[in-house]
C-alpha cells in the first residue's frame, strides 16, 4: 500500500466515525467537549453552523451518528450523541449576539423559496449572511414544515420548534404564510435570481384493498391525520385503533392515537420486527405505551357493516431468503381478523408537484422526482434548485439541513457567476495536544462507562396530555456523565516515520493491537498480515513509508482509541497527538 498521505484532511475526517456519518457532518467531539466543560453556549453554536436545529434534532434525529461511534465498539452502548446535542440546546443562554450579522445593504440578489421545511430554512440561514433579499412562501401558517405538522409535541415541544425556526425567519426573512404557490412559471416570470423549491414528500401513500371506499370515514392517511391533529382539527379516535406500516410515521401515529383515546392500538408490518424501518428508540417508546406490534402480516380487506369499518383481514406470511434478496410467502395459516374502530395508513409518502406545469422545463425521473445534479442540487432549469424530501425523496431532517447547505452554496455560486460545481473546501484546524510526556489537552482515560438513561415523564400523565413531551433530556449531571464517554476520535494520531527506530513500544503498549510492523504488500494482504485482523475494509489502514528494517507502520483506524499511549510510550515522539477539527464549508463560510 502507499503511505497515508496526511495532508488529505478528508483521511481524518472519515476517521472522526461520528462527524463522518451525519449528513451534515457536525464536528460531535468537539461540542461533546464544551458540554464537559460547561460551554453550552459554545456547544450550541457549533452545532448550529452544521446541522441548524440543535435543540430540534436533539429530540427527533434519526441519528444516524450513533451507530458508528467508536464507543459503541467497546461496550456495545454508543455515547448518546443525540441527546447530548438537546443538552447543549436546553442549556444555552442567550446567543443573539454571536449570531451573523445582517448586511443592511442587500447584494441586490433575490432569492425564492417554496416551503418552510429544515431544506429551505437552512438555505435561508446560509444566504441571509451574504445580503440576500429571500422571500419564502408556505401554505402553512408559520414556518417549520413536515416539523410543525407530522411531528407531535409529546416528541417535540412547540416552543422548542418556534425558537429555533424563528432565530431563522428573523434574521429578515420575508415570509409569505398561507399561501400556496400555484405555478412555477409565474415565478420564473417573476423578478427572482434563483428559486429553491423545498415543499417536502406531503402525499401519504394509500392503500387500495376490498372495502377501503366503502369504510373510508374510518380509515385514514397517516401524515394527514398526524397534521389535522397538530393543527387542532382532530381531537378524539376510535377505542381499537390499527396503524399500517413499520416507520417512524407510523409510530407517531400509534402514540398519538393513544392519548386521543386508543386504548388498543396495533401496529401492524408485514416485515419482521428487527427489519422495521422505525428508529430501534421509536419502538421501544411504542411498546412502552402499551402499543401492540404484529409482525408478518399483510393486509387483504377491511371488514365493515353498512359502511361502518369493524375489522381488517390479514395473511399471515414468512420471509424466506434466496441470493440475500427477501421474499413473503404465505405460511398456509388461516387468516387474522383484528377488529377496530379505525384505521391510520402508514406505509410511506410521495412527492407532488401539481403546481409544477408540465412545460415549465423541470424534468421529472420515473419515480416522480425532479431529474437533479446530486451534488448541486440543481434543476434542469439552471436557476431552479431542489432540497429535502422535494429533492431525493423522505428522509430525515438532518438530511434535509444538509442538501440546503449544498443548494446554498451552489446558489450563492450562480448568483455570482460562478462555476457552481466546484465546491469549496473542508475547514480544518489542527492543535498539537502534547502538555508533557504523559499528560495531554484531553481526557484520554478509556473506562467502559455504560450508557446513560434518558428520563421520562410519568406515563399515566403524558397518555392524558398530547402536549407533554416525554423525554425529559440528560440534566447537567447526566450530560457531563455522558459526556465523558465519548473517545475523542477528532484527537488523531500522527506518525512520522522518520524519527521511528521501529523499538516496536508503540505495538507493545497499544490496548487494541491495533499497531503493526509488518512487511509491506497490497491492501487486502496486508489486513490479514496485522496483529489484529483488520477486517471492516470501510475504515482506511494508516501506512507510514518503508522503515530503516524494510518493514511499514501499519495502524488499524477501525480499533484505535485514541488513547494516546503510543505517544506516551514513544521515546522519539514519532508518534503524537493532534486534534483536528474539521468542519465542512458553507455558502456564508
Amino acid at each position: 500500500m502507499k503511505a497515508t498521505e496526511f495532508s488529505d484532511h478528508q483521511y481524518f475526517h472519515k476517521v472522526v466515525d461520528c462527524q463522518w456519518a451525519c449528513p451534515a457532518h457536525t464536528p460531535v467531539p468537539e461540542y461533546i467537549r464544551h458540554i464537559a466543560a460547561g460551554r453550552y453556549d459554545d456547544a450550541y453554536l457549533l452545532n448550529w453552523s452544521s446541522n441548524v436545529f440543535p435543540g430540534i434534532l436533539g429530540r427527533v434525529c434519526d441519528r444516524p451518528c450513533e451507530p458508528a461511534c467508536r464507543r459503541g465498539r467497546i461496550d456495545e452502548e454508543p455515547v448518546a450523541i443525540c441527546r447530548l446535542k438537546r443538552v447543549a440546546a436546553d442549556n444555552r443562554g442567550d446567543i443573539s449576539d454571536r449570531l451573523p450579522k445582517i448586511p443592511e445593504d442587500k447584494n441586490g440578489k433575490r432569492i425564492a423559496l417554496i416551503g418552510a421545511g429544515p431544506a429551505a430554512l437552512t438555505v435561508a440561514r446560509d444566504l441571509m449572511p451574504l445580503g440576500y433579499e429571500i422571500d419564502l412562501f408556505d401554505r402553512g401558517y408559520k414556518g417549520g414544515g413536515m416539523m410543525v405538522s407530522q411531528i407531535p409535541s409529546f416528541r417535540l415541544p412547540a416552543k422548542v420548534l418556534d425558537d429555533e425556526v424563528n432565530m431563522i425567519l428573523d434574521m429578515g426573512v420575508q415570509g409569505h404564510f398561507e399561501h400556496e404557490v400555484n405555478s412555477l412559471k409565474e415565478l420564473l416570470d417573476a423578478d427572482y435570481d434563483s428559486i429553491f423549491v423545498g415543499t417536502g414528500a406531503p402525499k401519504g401513500r394509500d392503500i387500495n384493498l376490498p372495502g377501503r371506499q366503502q369504510a373510508s370515514k374510518n380509515i385514514h392517511i397517516g401524515i394527514d391525520w398526524l397534521a389535522s391533529v397538530a393543527f387542532e382539527h382532530t381531537d378524539r379516535i376510535g377505542k381499537r385503533v390499527i396503524i399500517l406500516g413499520g416507520g417512524n410515521t407510523a409510530m407517531d401515529c400509534c402514540r398519538t392515537s393513544r392519548r386521543l383515546g386508543g386504548d388498543q392500538v396495533n401496529v401492524v408490518v408485514r416485515s419482521g420486527y428487527d427489519e422495521m424501518k422505525a428508529s430501534p428508540w421509536e419502538k421501544e417508546d411504542a411498546l412502552m405505551e402499551d402499543v401492540t406490534i404484529s409482525n408478518f402480516l399483510v393486509p387483504e380487506e377491511f371488514i365493515h357493516e353498512d359502511g361502518q369499518l369493524t375489522a381488517l383481514r390479514f395473511q399471515k406470511v414468512k420471509a424466506e431468503y434466496e441470493s440475500g434478496k427477501r421474499r413473503l410467502i404465505p405460511t398456509g395459516e388461516e387468516d387474522v381478523i383484528i377488529e377496530c374502530d379505525d384505521v391510520l395508513i402508514a406505509i410511506g409518502q410521495e412527492n407532488s408537484f401539481p403546481w409544477i406545469e408540465a412545460d415549465s422545463g423541470i424534468k421529472f425521473n420515473d419515480w416522480g422526482l425532479p431529474e437533479i445534479d446530486e451534488d448541486t442540487f440543481q434543476s434542469s432549469i439552471d436557476r431552479v434548485f431542489f432540497g429535502g424530501d422535494a429533492s431525493l425523496g423522505p428522509k430525515n431532517i438532518i438530511w434535509a439541513v444538509e442538501q440546503g447547505h449544498q443548494a446554498a452554496i451552489s446558489i450563492h455560486s450562480f448568483c455570482q457567476g460562478n462555476d457552481i460545481t466546484e465546491r469549496p473546501e473542508l475547514y480544518v484546524e489542527n492543535t498539537n495536544q502534547k502538555m508533557g510526556m504523559h499528560e495531554w489537552m484531553y481526557s484520554n482515560d478509556i473506562s467502559n462507562d455504560h450508557r446513560n438513561l434518558v428520563p421520562h415523564a410519568n406515563k399515566s400523565e403524558t397518555l392524558k396530555n398530547p402536549q407533554m413531551e416525554v423525554e425529559l433530556g440528560f440534566d447537567q449531571n447526566l450530560g457531563l456523565g455522558e459526556a465523558a464517554r465519548c473517545l475523542n476520535c477528532d484527537i488523531q494520531t500522527v506518525f512520522t516515520d522518520s524519527l521511528c527506530i521501529e523499538c516496536d513500544s508503540c505495538m507493545d503498549i497499544c490496548p487494541t493491537s491495533c499497531i503493526s510492523f509488518v512487511e509491506n504488500a497490497k491492501e487486502d494482504e496486508l489486513r490479514t498480515k496485522l496483529k489484529a485482523k483488520a477486517d471492516n475494509k470501510d475504515q482506511s489502514l494508516m501506512v507510514s513509508g518503508l522503515l530503516k528494517t524494510m518493514r511499514v507502520m501499519v495502524k488499524d483506524e477501525d480499533i484505535c482509541l485514541h488513547c494516546g499511549l503510543c505517544a506516551e510510550r514513544c521515546p522519539t515522539s514519532a508518534w503524537d497527538m493532534q486534534k483536528f477539527l474539521i468542519q465542512t464549508a458553507k455558502a456564508c463560510g
